[in-house]
């Protein structure tokens, strides 16, 4: 497995990161340890998790595992914001709530230090002067190596950027974003932000949970049974009679068709084109079983070529929004 840097930050990760939202739920604690040990033995150094997962539960499971591991030799990022208990405070971006936040995630990680630390969202309610400060803190104490963000605005990303740089805070060197074949909104102004200034962009839902695998097919009037996507379920990405459309389908399409020349999975595929994507760091991947990972990591070690490349992007192109379109067909000024 090969390493990227995260943005313009000297930390080092492996080309797809481990993400153990299912630890805890739709995988238990056995399967949880042999989904690292697979992934690690492949290569992987990045593990990333979040103080909300199964209530904890993922955390305290990645703890007990990396009680037997060098830890220096491993990149652990996880997440705050959501509300982790019923007082006031617990939830959001405010000093109180990330000092609490890091403690426990801490605790349940058995660990004295934590590689990357990410802002679940942003917080409207709390300035930014407060929610950065106090994460400068957390690096300057050497409890945090880097900061990064997940869920924001372009915007949100670029004021906090700014902000950090003219108070001469600790910056955000990385963005997790959703981003897939088929979700690319980001690429209106995200990964142009990201691009300009610095940021490694670690996409979530790589494979549009579980859509880009192969199990769907156009002609399908109903999610198959036991997906995300099953009958009235409302995924974290929607609900299938809202995300059914013509466009979704000739990605599917050419996904499947292109995979079928390769002799690759969908999954592999729909990987490797967002692993060639500019700005692109490390996608992360989760899985229920060792079969699930070890078709993802199929996904390294080979390249699409140009032309491929294109024919995945384009299946799934939209009209720009302004400004965009009506700046992509105006002449340059002189």
């Amino acid at each position: 497995m090969d390493f990227r840097y995260v943005g313009g930050s000297g930390l080092r990760v492996s080309e797809l990161c481990l993400g153990t939202m299912t630890f805890g739920n739709e995988a238990d604690e056995d399967v949880s340890h042999a989904l690292l040990n697979r992934y690690v033995e492949a290569g992987g150094n990045f593990v990333d998790t979040a103080d909300v997962y199964n209530d904890g539960a993922s955390e305290e499971i990645i703890g007990r595992w990396l009680a037997g591991q060098n830890r220096d030799d491993l990149v652990v990022a996880t997440k705050f914001f959501w509300r982790t208990g019923s007082g006031p405070n617990d939830h959001g971006a405010g000093r109180k709530h990330i000092l609490a936040a890091v403690r426990d995630s801490l605790r349940r990680l058995g660990t004295d230090y934590l590689d990357l630390y990410q802002v679940h969202a942003f917080d409207e309610a709390t300035s930014l002067e407060e929610t950065l400060s106090t994460l400068d803190g957390l690096v300057k104490a050497g409890t945090v190596r880097h900061l990064g963000v997940s869920n924001y605005a372009a915007w949100q990303l670029q004021k906090s950027l700014d902000v950090a740089k003219f108070r001469g805070l600790e910056p955000f060197v990385a963005l997790q974003p959703l981003y897939n074949l088929i979700d690319r909104e980001v690429e209106h102004e995200l990964i142009p932000v990201s691009l300009n200034e610095g940021v490694g962009i670690i996409p979530w839902a790589p494979l549009r949970g579980g859509w880009l695998t192969g199990k769907y097919r156009r002609g399908m009037t109903e999610a198959p049974a036991d997906t995300r996507w099953e009958g009235d379920k409302q995924s974290w990405l929607g609900r299938w009679d809202r995300s059914v459309d013509e466009r979704t389908w000739s990605v599917t399409d050419t996904l499947l068709a292109v995979a079928g020349e390769l002799d690759r999975t969908p999954a592999q595929v729909a990987l490797r084109w967002l692993l060639q994507r500019p700005g692109v760091t490390s996608p992360i991947v989760g899985a229920r079983s060792l079969t699930q990972l070890d078709d993802n990591l199929g996904a390294l070690g080979w390249s699409l070529d140009d032309k491929q490349m294109d024919r995945l992007t384009t299946s799934g192109d939209q009209p720009l929004p302004y400004p965009y379109g009506y700046l992509a067909g105006s002449p340059r000024r002189r």
